[in-house]
């Protein structure tokens, strides 16, 4: 008696978001990303067609570890959850990495300016926290300083310059 044993057949759901091997390939839910990211700005813009205006979204994403590593990146999608995908990655693509001293500050005073926008940062001692306006302040804290005095000195409201400033600064002090 020669009796074969059949495996079952593995059905394999062949849609889209699916792969032939049955596995997964989205990470494990419960897992912390390496980078917590923040949106800073999302803005329509539109240009004109033959039937009209095309509008799209433009993002701009600070992500960082609060380790060091922190980076800005801008995007234009159809949509804003493209936009903010592909600022992201560009982010990840443009981070630096700076030196924090002991006490969570930075190491001396520095400057920096890009187009109207410029930007101080000071260090500040421990349990002063992070006293620093808008751009600067979720830059600053997504790169891991607990302890920094800022001001924006520019008369831009622009915050896509105030941040490529403040990257500009927190690169000088390399």
């Amino acid at each position: 008696m020669t009796e074969e044993i059949k495996k079952p057949k593995k059905e394999f759901n062949t849609g889209r978001g699916h792969r032939r091997d049955g596995f997964s390939r989205s990470k494990d839910p419960a897992e912390k990303p390496e980078f917590e990211q923040k949106l800073l700005e999302v803005r329509r813009t539109a240009r004109m067609a033959t039937g009209g205006r095309r509008f799209s979204f433009r993002a701009v994403v600070v992500i960082g570890n609060k380790k060091g590593k922190v980076g800005v990146g801008i995007a234009k999608g159809s949509d804003v959850s493209m936009a903010v995908d592909k600022a992201v990655r560009q982010a990840k693509q443009k981070l630096i990495e700076i030196f924090i001293t002991g006490d969570g500050s930075i190491a001396f005073r520095v400057e920096a300016k890009y187009s109207a926008a410029r930007v101080m940062l000071k260090p500040a001692i421990k349990g002063r926290g992070v006293i620093a306006g808008g751009t600067v302040r979720t830059i600053c804290s997504l790169a891991g300083i607990t302890n920094i005095t800022a001001k924006v000195l520019g008369r831009t409201n622009n915050k896509l310059n105030n941040a490529r400033a403040t990257i500009k600064a927190l690169e000088g002090l390399k």
